[in-house]
């Protein structure tokens, strides 16, 4: 009897271990849970960061008219420290003055900015001369090219009128000449005195005397649109003291003058 019971045990362990291998068997894999994907972080735009130009207005940049001067001088005498002067600028006075100086190996081109009190003047000759009505050519019979040529040229709506000539007999056209040499004389000079405060200091003294010459024989277009450089220099410590002193004194003379 206990055979028997003892049998019939170990055949129902074997059948429900079979039973149970085959139930794993046939059973489906579980389905892969999904993922959410991570979600992309947003860009930080960078603070200092300078906003793109639109396609539209690197467009309307490009297309700008380029700058036409209204007045346009030119000096040339290549013998000369200063050889080559263009003086460009509007009716406002705005433009650029290109110059070539002994020393360069390439030409200098700057910012130019006339005061009224400049343009006046200029306005002024040319009205007297009626310029762009008039035909008449100014150079006298005696050549003084060695002093330097110069090439007026003024336009205005669709006129437009060229002259040349190196020395004159006529008022006007004299005060024309006299006025661009003066304008020429005044940013050469300020240029040079950069050079000195970056990288030439002791040459500011003889640059200020030679202000001081200039101003004494009236070859300065425009002293008063001086004096807040002049002062600048008056408080530069990469001049000499005795330079610095002699600038504040200088435009002192002007304010004084004005």
């Amino acid at each position: 009897m206990r055979i028997i019971l003892t049998t019939s045990l170990c055949l129902l362990v074997f059948v429900a271990a079979g039973f149970s291998q085959t139930t794993n068997r046939n059973a489906r894999p579980a389905a892969p849970q999904a993922v959410a994907p991570e979600p992309t972080p947003t860009p930080i735009a960078k603070r200092n960061e300078r906003p793109q130009k639109t396609e539209s207005e690197n467009v309307s940049k490009n297309q700008q008219a380029p700058f036409k001067p209204n007045y346009i001088y030119e000096f040339d005498q290549p013998s000369f420290d200063v050889s080559h002067v263009v003086i460009e600028h509007d009716e406002a006075g705005r433009g650029k003055i290109t110059f070539m100086k002994r020393g360069l190996e390439t030409a200098e081109s700057e910012p130019l900015v006339l005061t009224q009190v400049t343009m006046d003047k200029i306005k002024a000759a040319l009205t007297a001369l009626n310029f762009l009505n008039s035909t008449e050519m100014y150079q006298t019979v005696r050549d003084y090219s060695h002093m330097g040529n110069i090439t007026f040229t003024y336009r205005r709506d669709e006129h437009e009128r060229t002259v040349k000539y190196n020395w004159t007999d006529n008022v006007n056209a004299k005060a024309l000449m006299d006025e661009y040499r003066r304008i020429s004389n005044q940013y050469t000079w300020q240029f040079e005195m950069e050079i000195s405060r970056e990288n030439q200091p002791l040459n500011a003294p003889s640059l200020v005397d030679a202000l001081e010459s200039y101003l004494r024989r009236n070859e300065i277009s425009d002293p008063a649109q001086l004096v807040p450089y002049l002062k600048a220099l008056s408080n530069d410590e990469r001049i000499p003291l005795i330079a610095r002193n002699h600038a504040g004194k200088i435009a002192e003379k002007i304010e004084k003058t004005k």
